[in-house]
């Protein structure tokens, strides 16, 4: 597992000394390969700004950003459910009754971003969740690896979860590849990191163990760049990190679903092929990091999701990579005819 080692000295291994050129500078305008994307939750933007998170508020100086993002509901297993769909509640119907897991409910039905991945391009993608709840948006898939360090398992922690992630990654990079099916590292991972907001509702959102909290989250952040370093692909990488909701959201008992008035999320990306030190002022949701993750691959795919790709964030327009399985030609079709 990787060595734990201080925040301080795992930010100047991650991004460089102080004073001194960085090992990768996020203004690189290579096209990304990979992306690694981290959902928080309890993260709010004020311990970012104010350097409670030092990794995340480096990434935010140096890349782009948004302290305005919005999710679309005060309820985790639906945001998240929209986070992967690009679609609101109203339409991909994982309502707040998804917050207590039942198994005869089975699967979310609408297409997710692992779908499109695979269909525009063939993308390997993985999942790595802190919360059994997500099992149910995550249909078994062949192009879709899921891991769960959930909360039925005490020792599960950030730094647990980057040791699962670093355990498949030794896995998917051998000889023998992962499964026997996945032999690179994928081109989409998601590590979910709910830990401050499962700490500040047992201890309190000004309690000494959720500062604790989102310090390890930031820890682990650094961690898993780190890793994709060590592997040779973090200077084609792009990093993207949001939250699912606002930190004062899970007070939010009587919310409504959908409610307009919700506190904004963190909305940052990191890396290749994006603008440095740019400022996001167009408006950003959290649905629209499925169609940005899409363009930053190079690939594309008409849906009937309302996710977008925030084009204004690269430096340079990705190059198309698109295997031309997404176009579905109607001039010939019988369904046309008919």
């Amino acid at each position: 597992m990787f060595v734990k080692i201080t925040i301080s000295l795992l930010a100047i291994l991650a991004f460089g000394f102080p004073g001194k050129a960085p090992v990768f500078a996020a203004s690189t305008p290579t096209q990304a390969d990979h992306v690694l994307l981290f959902v928080l939750e309890g993260v709010g933007n004020d311990v970012i700004q104010d350097g409670t998170m030092p990794v995340l508020q480096k990434l935010a100086r140096e890349g782009a950003v948004t302290w305005k993002a919005q999710s679309v509901t005060p309820f985790t297993v639906p945001a998240m459910a929209s986070l992967l769909t690009g679609l609101p509640v109203k339409k991909h119907r994982v309502n707040q009754e998804w917050e207590t897991y039942d198994f005869s409910r089975s699967f979310l039905r609408s297409p997710t971003l692992f779908d499109y991945l695979d269909l525009a391009g063939g993308v390997d993608t993985a999942l790595f969740i802190m919360d059994e709840r997500f099992y149910q948006l995550a249909r078994p898939e062949i192009y879709v690896d899921l891991q769960t360090c959930g909360k039925a398992k005490p020792h599960c922690n950030p730094s647990t979860l980057v040791g699962y992630i670093e355990d498949y990654l030794k896995k998917v990079t051998s000889a023998g590849g992962y499964n026997f099916r996945i032999f690179e590292i994928p081109g989409l991972l998601v590590a979910h990191l709910p830990e401050p907001a499962d700490i500040a509702r047992k201890r309190g959102w000004d309690s000494k163990q959720y500062t604790q909290a989102l310090q390890e989250v930031d820890t682990a952040v650094a961690d898993m760049m780190a890793v994709y370093r060590e592997y040779g692909v973090l200077d084609k990488t792009m990093v993207m990190v949001t939250g699912l909701k606002g930190p004062d959201s899970p007070q939010a008992t009587n919310a409504k679903m959908g409610a307009p008035r919700q506190s904004p999320v963190p909305w940052l990306a990191w890396g290749a092929n994006v603008k440095p030190g740019y400022t996001i002022s167009e408006h950003v949701s959290i649905m629209d990091i499925g169609a940005t993750v899409l363009e930053a691959l190079g690939l594309e795919t008409h849906t009937e999701w309302e996710s977008r790709a925030l084009t204004d964030i690269f430096q340079k327009r990705p190059e198309r990579r698109t295997t031309g399985n997404e176009t579905f030609e109607l001039k010939s079709s019988t369904i046309r005819q008919q």
